[in-house]
């Protein structure tokens, strides 16, 4: 049990409202502190105008009327009027900055006789005002306080009424805020069950529009997971059905001296095509990284295929030591190789160099060359290329040879590239960035 709310909308609301009320609670301080700064606003000219008017007027004053004088100006004016020679000292000295400008005001214009003292019992201002014969205390009235009892209910019931209203605003802008994330939630729980929810708007506030931006592109590779995985499918079982059929048709036709060379040449091929698509399902990127050369990486592979009796050449370029997985760029060097050899003819070249800030790995063949509108097309898996390039010995791969190449190649943040060779064939680039 926690009194701190758990939702947008309960925080949001207790923010505004903890706002409001630390406002309110600081204007009634400073009310308060500012009732001297209101008194002395009271002095304006208007009253510096009567306080001239009755020291003229009592400049004059005949001592044996001196009472009835004082009373009947004290009515006039609105003032009580106490003679300094009665009571020397009345109330209390005025404290702070702008009771103590108002004093120096009144010396500059009345004299430097002039006091000011308050006397809150009586709820008045006082002035010492010099004249002729004698000096006067002059009280002015001062803003009657406020009930004790009635400001509070005041400052409540505004205070009250501004919070209603916020909570209003609160609910509807919480309200607003928790609709994308209410979308999100609901998408979320729909990907649980196993649905495909619609994209989610990517407008709205910035962090809600990136969340969602995220969440569409979680979505998208998703699909991708998903397509992959059907044409994974798909490609297993149309892939393996010939050469199964085969088999099966030698063996219900007594597979005899002359057939078993094909057979081994089908269980080959369906040991490629099995290969193939598992090294495509492998995950590289939870392979460790290690700070190798290349050029020792493409020689062993290169080296691999000259026991074998292949024609495959190597020339190393000192392209330079970089962060590699080793097992991945073993399968990009014989994936690359591999498909040289099947589609293009003798020899195969294979040369490493450094350019700049990067490494360059290139795989030359003298095939018939692969047309501009496919070089992008093949790197995608299952896609096998146009007539123009089949394979040497007539078998049909699973075409995922460079749709591997390619993902290591961005696994290891480089790119690939088929592109034409002079004189014919094709040219397989890998370039990888070396490091800073």
């Amino acid at each position: 049990m926690t009194l701190w709310p758990r939702s947008l909308f309960g925080r949001l609301v207790l923010l505004l409202v903890a706002v409001v009320a630390l406002a309110a609670l600081a204007t009634i301080v400073l009310f308060n502190q500012d009732r001297a700064a209101l008194i002395a606003r009271q002095f304006t000219d208007t009253k510096i105008v009567q306080l001239r008017s009755l020291r003229a007027a009592l400049d004059d004053v005949d001592p044996a009327r001196r009472r009835d004088m004082l009373d009947r100006l004290s009515r006039e004016y609105g003032v009580r009027i106490v003679p300094a020679s009665e009571r020397p000292v009345i109330g209390a000295p005025v404290l702070g900055a702008t009771m103590s400008e108002l004093q120096d005001r009144l010396r500059d214009v009345l004299g430097p006789e002039t006091e000011v003292r308050i006397a809150p019992r009586q709820q008045r201002l006082f002035v010492r005002l010099a004249t002729g014969a004698d000096s006067y205390w002059i009280g002015f009235p001062l803003p009657p306080r406020r009930n004790p009892d009635e400001w509070p209910t005041r400052a409540l019931t505004w205070v009250g009424a501004i919070l209603a209203l916020l909570l209003v605003a609160a609910f509807a802008f919480a309200r607003y805020l928790a609709r994308p994330l209410r979308e999100l939630n609901a998408a979320v729980a729909r990907v649980g069950g196993g649905e495909t929810p619609s994209p989610l708007p990517e407008t709205g506030p910035s962090e809600i529009a990136a969340v969602n931006r995220g969440f569409n592109a979680m979505l998208g590779n998703l699909r991708q997971i998903e397509r992959d995985r059907a044409v994974l499918l798909a490609g297993i079982s149309h892939d393996l059905r010939t050469p199964l059929a085969r088999l099966r048709l030698g063996l219900e036709l007594g597979a005899g001296d002359d057939m078993r060379g094909g057979m081994v040449a089908d269980i080959e091929e369906m040991d490629r095509i099995i290969g193939q698509f598992l090294e495509f399902a492998r995950d590289d990127a939870t392979s460790e990284l290690a700070v190798l050369d290349l050029d020792e990486v493409v020689r062993a592979s290169v080296d691999r295929y000259a026991q074998l009796g292949k024609d495959v050449r190597f020339v190393a370029g000192q392209a330079g030591r970089l962060p590699l997985r080793p097992t991945a760029m073993s399968r990009l060097c014989s994936n690359l190789i591999d498909n040289a050899l099947a589609y293009g003819a003798p020899p195969v070249e294979v040369s490493t160099k450094r350019d700049g800030r990067v490494a360059v790995l290139e795989v030359a063949d003298r095939g018939p060359g692969i047309p501009p509108g496919d070089a992008e097309r093949l790197k995608q898996p299952f896609t096998r290329a146009t007539d123009s390039r089949t394979r040497e010995d007539g078998a049909v791969g699973a075409g995922l040879g460079l749709a591997i190449v390619d993902r290591i190649s961005r696994l290891h943040g480089g790119t690939l590239d088929l592109l034409p060779r002079a004189g014919g064939g094709t040219i397989a680039r890998v370039t990888l960035p070396l490091p800073s």
